[in-house]
């Protein structure tokens, strides 16, 4: 008898964002294929003896395989990704290989980076009267700076920390303001989390003892930040 496989979002990094229905599935599981960045403590929720599988050293056709093998195998398959499957997590790919390879899946969202880690550094993404409208971009991709400088609202951009200096310049000198406010927050909804908030022009310089993983946010939404969180690194 074939298994099934489900694609679960763990969160944004804090093991307890997992939503209710993803950790049910995941203490019932007979195999976890599971991201670098998710918290060993989700992974313990497996039961104890489900087969273990970080997917690190794989390459994305290689996971795609292996789950389909996994099921193949009669096992039921929790493939944990952080974040959202769906958003910048290539879970479409893996459900495209299933559905090719005739395996049933269910997708189970997660709570995804894109609001959750800017709200933890007190940066609402959209917010009456500031910004209505939010533009995410992959910072590993080909990126139309002119498009970009040119959206209104807020820009999040996801894995951009080792671009920065690239990021902050193309928008400035597409039309984007210098003085626009900038956030990156490192380790989002972790205890090691970090921000650090300046104007765009100095945003890289600013952020530049950080680590990834990191999410970068620009828009006049993160002068918001002053009022709604905590202690800020605050750079001028």
């Amino acid at each position: 008898m074939t298994g099934r496989v489900w694609l679960v979002g763990a969160g944004p990094g804090d093991p307890e964002l997992i939503t209710v229905r993803g950790l049910d599935t995941l203490r019932r599981c007979d195999a976890v294929v599971y991201d670098r960045l998710v918290a060993s403590q989700l992974v313990d929720e497996a039961p104890a003896d489900a087969l273990r599988v970080d997917r690190e050293p794989l390459a994305q056709e290689e996971i795609n395989g292996l789950l389909v093998r996994l099921a193949r195998r009669g096992l039921d398959v929790v493939r944990l990704k952080g974040g959202d499957p769906f958003l910048f997590g290539r879970g479409g790919e893996e459900a495209l290989a299933l559905v090719e390879a005739g395996i049933a899946f269910e997708v189970v969202p997660g709570v995804s980076s894109l609001a959750a880690v800017p709200g933890a550094a007190g940066i609402p993404v959209t917010h009456r009267g500031v910004s209505s409208q939010v533009t995410i971009v992959n910072g590993h991709g080909p990126l139309d700076y002119a498009a970009l400088a040119a959206a209104p609202g807020t820009l999040v951009a996801f894995m951009g920390l080792g671009r920065l200096s690239e990021l902050s310049a193309g928008l400035i000198n597409h039309g984007r303001r210098a003085s626009t406010p900038a956030a990156v927050i490192a380790s989002g909804t972790l205890p090691a989390q970090r921000v650090v908030v300046a104007p765009l022009g100095g945003i890289a310089a600013a952020a530049a003892e950080l680590d990834p993983p990191a999410l970068v946010v620009i828009g006049d939404v993160v002068s918001l930040a002053a009022t709604l969180s905590g202690v800020l690194a605050v750079a001028a």
